[in-house]
């Protein structure tokens, strides 16, 4: 019976820990939703040899990714993904860093996603990543503003569009069996 007891504690212990840690929204009929966002390590990411270290910052941080794919985008392409800035002076540099190597594109789904995935890849420019934010993934790769390691959409609506950009129109049962045929092997000792 003792034994009993300090089992019950143990996992109301361990639940209300995870319960606070990772709280849930729930839509009207009580359910929880997920969300999916698009999450990119850019050429700086997969050429410094990063890819594992965000992968893993990426599972360990209760995301599942259902999707990826490595690809060199061309002058075109990094163009059109980012046409928001076209206006900007920094644009051109923008699309020949882009096209400068390989990147690695993921559909990343959990609860809050696009807000948990923003957080953990710390803010924009790398170097005040580093100050503000020194867990983060840009304060980890990342050099500065332009070149700062990944990407993540920053609204439900804008990871629909990056998604569709990279990936068309997925079904949920493709989704589903991606995300069973792909094993990831996680780093469980806490650092990146």
């Amino acid at each position: 019976m003792c034994i009993r007891v300090i089992f019950s504690s143990s996992f109301f212990f361990f639940f209300l820990l995870v319960s606070l840690h990772f709280p849930t929204r729930s839509s009207s009929n009580g359910s929880t939703e997920e969300e999916e966002t698009l999450a990119m390590v850019k050429p700086d990411g997969v050429l410094g040899n990063y890819t594992e270290r965000i992968k893993n910052a990426v599972v360990e941080s209760g995301f599942s990714i259902i999707r990826e794919t490595v690809i060199q985008l061309d002058e075109h392409r990094a163009s059109t993904f980012y046409v928001e800035h076209s206006s900007k002076s920094f644009f051109s540099s923008l699309v020949k860093y882009m096209t400068s190597g390989p990147v690695l594109v993921m559909i990343l789904k959990k609860e809050n996603a696009v807000a948990d995935w923003r957080a953990i890849i710390g803010p924009t420019d790398a170097r005040k990543a580093k100050i503000t934010h020194p867990h983060s993934i840009r304060a980890m790769c990342g050099l500065n503003a332009e070149k700062n390691c990944v990407h993540g959409s920053d609204s439900l609506e804008s990871a629909r569009r990056e998604i569709s950009f990279f990936f068309g129109e997925i079904s949920t049962d493709a989704k589903n069996l991606c995300k069973s045929t792909v094993t990831y092997r996680v780093n469980l000792s806490g650092r990146w």
